[in-house]
Formats: structure tokens, sequence, C-alpha cells
């Protein structure tokens, strides 16, 4: 017999097989997920989650398709978190430290309490790469951030409203725009598509039924 543990889905006790991932937990429990599900697999960032363990003082962040219940676990699901997302057009903007007073001044008003980082369900240094984003220095803040999956969390526990995996996104836009060496082998595959190089091929792939695309895709040829 599987091993059952008791939790706390909005408020209410269920009793859930401890295997399982909070994602999968709600669905045991009978919650139907049109909603903060996304990807199931930890890298959309939908799933954005908070829990505190009964005993335990500490309030934690996860995302919910990869954490796993624990007994005496209440759970609340954040679907959404009011991010700040300025609107801007990458080809009129440069990579210079006045681009983020312009757009995202709040990063100045950092208080260096850590919670962002503390929260970061990918373990992301997340105050570091504001810090380099403060500083201009887009690449470092780029490198920092890449697996930032934009889920929020960082934001919600933020005293100084900082809209983090927007500024992120800011610098590796404007890193891979103006500043990271130029990819010749992509772009010279990015003009043969433009051609129409591989239509042909593209419509016959299309036509194909379900089980011979995963066929092929099973046994493609894998580029060095």
């Amino acid at each position: 017999m599987e091993k059952m543990v008791n939790i706390y889905l909005f408020g209410k006790q269920y009793s859930v097989p401890e295997q399982l991932t909070i994602m999968r937990a709600m669905e045991y429990a009978g919650y139907q997920l049109v909603r903060g599900c996304g990807c199931r697999n930890g890298f959309c960032g939908a799933c954005a989650t908070i829990y505190r363990i009964k005993g335990d003082r500490e309030l934690k962040t996860c995302l919910a398709c990869q954490t796993k219940v624990e007994d005496g676990m209440y759970i609340a699901t954040l679907p959404f978190f009011p991010l700040v997302k300025q609107v801007y057009d990458i080809e009129k903007i440069s990579p210079t430290q006045q681009i983020m007073m312009q757009l995202y001044p709040e990063i100045y008003a950092c208080v260096g309490c850590n919670a962002c980082t503390k929260s970061c369900p990918q373990s992301l240094n997340v105050m570091q790469y504001i810090a380099y984003a403060q500083r201009g220095e887009f690449d470092q803040c780029a490198e920092e951030s890449f697996d930032c999956v934009m889920c929020g969390i960082c934001s919600t526990r933020c005293p100084a409203g900082i809209s983090h995996p927007q500024v992120a996104m800011l610098a590796r836009r404007l890193n891979g725009k103006y500043l990271a060496p130029r990819s010749q082998h992509l772009e010279n595959r990015v003009q043969e598509i433009h051609d129409g190089t591989f239509t042909e091929l593209i419509e016959a792939l299309m036509g194909k039924p379900v089980e011979e695309l995963k066929e092929l895709y099973n046994h493609r040829d894998i580029e060095k």
C-alpha cells in the first residue's frame, strides 16, 4: 500500500500518496488544473507555489510540478503575479546603463535583502544579476539569469517591487542583439529557410502520420 500524507490545499485537508508532486497531488485531490499547469516539467514557470510545513515558521516557494508533497504541507498556488512589463523597441534602444534607469528604475531601490535569491526555484543568484543590470553589465546579467523560467516568485518577495524576470529578459535581449558574437552558421541557416531551401521537406513532413514522425525523430541524425 502507498504511504499517504496529509496536505492542505487552500485551507482544506487532503490525504494523498507521498510520492506525488504538488501538481499531481492537486489532481489526485480532485482539482481540475486548466491554468497554472503549463509544461509540467519545470520550464514554463506557470505553477509558482508557496507553502509552509506545519510547525515550521518559514514560508517556502517552489514550482508545483517539481516539488513532492510532505506531511503537514500547507499549499497555495500563485497562477499570476502582476509584474511590471515595459514596452520598448529593441531596434531603438542601446545597451547602456541609462536604459535600465529609464525602463526599470526600481532596480536602484534594491535593499540587498536577498529575498529574491532565496525564493528562486531555479536556485539563481537573482540579487547578483540585478546588480549586474544596475551597472549596465548586460552580458553578465544575461549569463546569470539564463535559466530563469519567468515564474515571478522572486518579485512576490521583493520589498522594492522589482520585476526581476523582466529586467533579466531585457538584459538577455540587449546581449543577444548588440553584445554577443554573431553566429554565422545560424544566420546562414535562417537565410536558407527564407530562401525556401527546406520548404519541400517541411511540407512532406507535415503530411506524414504522427507515428511515422515519432520514428523519424527517434532515429534522426544529430549534428556534432
